[in-house]
């Protein structure tokens, strides 16, 4: 190495330190990230005990990450150099065929699983009603073909057939292989963790089937195109920048229906999609109106029977098809409501009870005790 190349190297070098420096005095802090759906870390406090402990320096060096110059396109060419030198998953995210970014799944906790058993088991118990369960397995499992080869990835089925192997007085339902059957269908985003509505539509068909009743045919909805610019969760953390974005679709009309929501704690009139949300870069919020504590769908089937839905996110998708069947749809999250599963049946005169959740997110909610109390 010559000394003019040296020379040139590191005033390169310099250069580039300089100019970032400039960058971040200049730049105003971002305070939210549209991209990654995240608020930025702020300036840390300074102070004699934020120093000593170690704190301001730890919070400091999240704020430098965060406020970054240009942060987006370096997480973007970070993701490029991985994907040249043969890496697949970034951030927990694989980059699977046919475009598709799939978050990798830890095993689960098998005493945590023994546990949710428990209050599910708890609730068949207290309850009058039928009780059905039923577990969402994730992209990773139903779409386990699209995978790199040899990427590690949760047993999802074992996982299920654990907790459904020790439910005692609950009705399991089999979302696998309900949707395993339709597997070359887009039943999941290709850049976010939910199904989508055809997917949710295959979810319906196994509950309302195995409460004995005949699902609305596929043929007799039309998908409306809502959005054709939806970007998800998988999208932000992956740091993969160079995919289409994902559409969003609605099959069931938003007529004869009132819809209140709880989402401040007190009732709210409210709608079953909310068009605002495709503004925004959480689109999926466009299904009634994104996470509550409660949502409850009211139809003109005053005749039928009520359903409490104890849920995650991907029941709001699936939940405008059950309108066809149901008087009362009663869509219940346990992560932002407090009062018993058993205490909310017995107020609310329910009819049936469905349990439904994702497999990641079932294998890591610390709320489940509550489908005991």
């Amino acid at each position: 190495m010559t000394k003019k190349y040296s020379t040139w190297i590191t005033g390169l070098f310099v250069l580039f330190i300089t100019g970032t420096l400039v960058a971040h005095l200049v730049v105003p802090d971002g305070e939210f990230s549209s991209v990654e759906n995240r608020y930025l870390e702020g300036f840390p406090v300074l102070s004699v005990e934020s120093v000593t402990s170690g704190e301001f320096m730890t919070e400091f060096e999240t704020y430098t990450t965060d406020q970054f110059p240009v942060r987006d396109l370096w997480v973007s060419m970070k993701a490029w150099s991985e994907r040249l030198t043969g890496k697949q998953e970034n951030n927990g995210v694989y980059l699977a065929d046919e475009n598709t970014l799939i978050n990798h799944l830890d095993e689960p906790d098998v005493d945590a699983l023994d546990k949710a058993a428990g209050y599910l088991n708890k609730l068949g118990i207290k309850s009058e009603v039928p009780v059905y369960f039923g577990l969402i397995p994730t992209a990773a499992e139903v779409w386990r073909d699209r995978l790199p080869n040899g990427a590690p990835t949760a047993d999802e089925l074992a996982a299920i057939a654990r907790v459904y192997d020790q439910l005692d007085g609950v009705d399991t339902l089999d979302m696998y292989n309900t949707l395993a059957e339709h597997g070359d269908e887009g039943l999941f985003y290709r850049t976010d963790h939910h199904w989508t509505t055809l997917g949710a539509y295959y979810g319906y068909t196994a509950i309302v089937e195995a409460m004995g009743m005949t699902p609305v045919s596929l043929e007799a909805y039309t998908a409306e195109t809502v959005s054709d610019a939806f970007y998800g969760t998988s999208f932000s953390t992956s740091g993969v920048r160079w995919l289409q974005p994902d559409t969003i679709e609605r099959y069931v009309p938003d007529v004869g229906l009132t819809v209140t929501s709880y989402a401040t704690g007190m009732p709210e009139e409210s709608e079953l999609y909310h068009p605002d949300f495709l503004e925004k870069k959480d689109k999926y919020g466009y299904f009634l109106g994104g996470n509550q504590p409660l949502c409850i769908i009211e139809t003109e089937h005053t005749d039928a029977p009520s359903v409490l839905i104890v849920r995650d996110s991907y029941s709001d998708s699936m939940a405008p098809f059950l309108t066809e069947h149901f008087s009362e749809i009663h869509l219940l999250d346990l992560r932002y409501y407090n009062m018993g599963v058993s205490t909310y049946i017995e107020q609310n005169d329910i009819d049936n009870v469905v349990v439904l959740y994702s497999m990641s997110n079932f294998a890591t909610d610390i709320n489940l005790f509550k489908l005991g109390m």
